[in-house]
């Protein structure tokens, strides 16, 4: 992959370098030293990804992050020196559409292939998303919906979704009368605390999602590991590791899937800005049994992937830009 780093200290661009060369398949193509050389550099030269740092001359890699996705949209990795000790803007940054952190690797011993794995590590699953869409089983065959317990809002949101999840969430009333279940492309690094983030957003409860949860109204619950969240039979929630070799972890379609197998009440999928095609496949079976459907529309979204894909597939009963689809909501949960 061709790659751009974005950091203004020669000793972090270096070892990103060398962490890059041992990988013959990808290549630097630029090096920017800020947030507003990077901009420029994504427009003149577009790379595969972009390694992003957060504190930088100009403006920052928050910033940086939300002006790429506007002018000239592609992947982009928060490679930071602290992943930890900046996580709230590590969270602001994937709202802006970035996919992911990692820590910089460093020179400060000769183990530089050990202190590089990370690195590489999140290279290759952005790499796997970009090359290699998954699509999931065809949609189930229509089945009757059991109408009466509270319904359930199934949310999957890849680039950009933290900020669209929390448009969302920040405009329901602390009685919405639904249970809500958000499968996010993140690392289990972060859920915890993105989680925490949300629920400073929301009049509503958000935590993660803990295996075994059943989802009830007025509760926003997060995907909260590598694995894949799903509902089991007994309309609770679980994770499994299966299938291993979807890029998209977690993945939306598995809980889209198991939504329409095993919930028992009704439900509406939503599917917002994101990377790829998690996710379409799954809203579109959920349209196929009965579901209410909506994907966000492209002038809202950060990274029109997800939602294209669904619109494509005719998956989504109603297209809506973010600002309306926590309307959207409570009218169909009051109906």
């Amino acid at each position: 992959m061709n790659i751009g780093i974005v950091n203004d200290l020669p000793l972090a661009v270096e070892a990103m370098r060398r962490a890059i060369a041992l990988r013959p398949e990808h290549r630097v193509l630029w090096v920017a030293t800020d947030g507003a050389q990077a901009v420029d550099f994504c427009i003149a030269q577009p790379p595969d990804v972009v390694l992003m740092d957060l504190i930088m001359p100009k403006f920052d890699g928050v910033e940086a992050t939300r002006r790429i996705m506007a002018r000239a949209p592609c992947a982009i990795l928060v490679v930071t020196s602290s992943v930890g000790a900046n996580a709230w803007r590590v969270y602001e940054a994937m709202a802006a559409g970035a996919l992911d952190a990692v820590d910089t690797p460093t020179l400060a011993d000769n183990r530089l292939s050990d202190a590089s794995q990370p690195l590489l590590a999140k290279i290759d699953q952005i790499g796997n998303l970009l090359e290699k869409p998954i699509l999931a089983p065809a949609p189930r065959p229509s089945a009757v919906v059991s109408r009466g317990s509270a319904p359930l809002v199934a949310i999957g949101a890849s680039a950009g979704g933290p900020g669209a999840l929390a448009a969302i969430l920040g405009k329901l009333p602390a009685d919405f009368g639904a249970a809500i279940v958000m499968v996010q492309h993140v690392d289990k690094a972060f859920a915890e605390g993105m989680a925490q983030w949300l629920d400073g957003q929301t009049e509503l409860t958000v935590r993660v999602a803990a295996s075994g949860d059943t989802p009830k109204a007025g509760e926003a619950l997060l995907a909260a590991t590598n694995d894949h969240l799903y509902m089991t039979r007994t309309s609770s929630l679980d994770y499994t590791p299966e299938p291993a070799d979807t890029p998209y972890r977690p993945s939306v379609d598995v809980f889209f899937h198991s939504v329409v197998e095993h919930w028992r009440g009704d439900a509406i999928g939503v599917l917002l800005t994101g990377m790829g095609r998690d996710g379409a496949i799954g809203l579109k079976a959920m349209r196929a049994k009965g579901y209410r459907t909506i994907a966000q529309d492209e002038a809202s979204s950060a990274v029109y992937g997800m939602p294209k894909a669904a619109a494509a597939l005719d998956a989504a009963r109603r297209i809506l830009p973010l600002s309306s689809i926590a309307a959207e909501l409570m009218a169909n949960v009051k109906q």
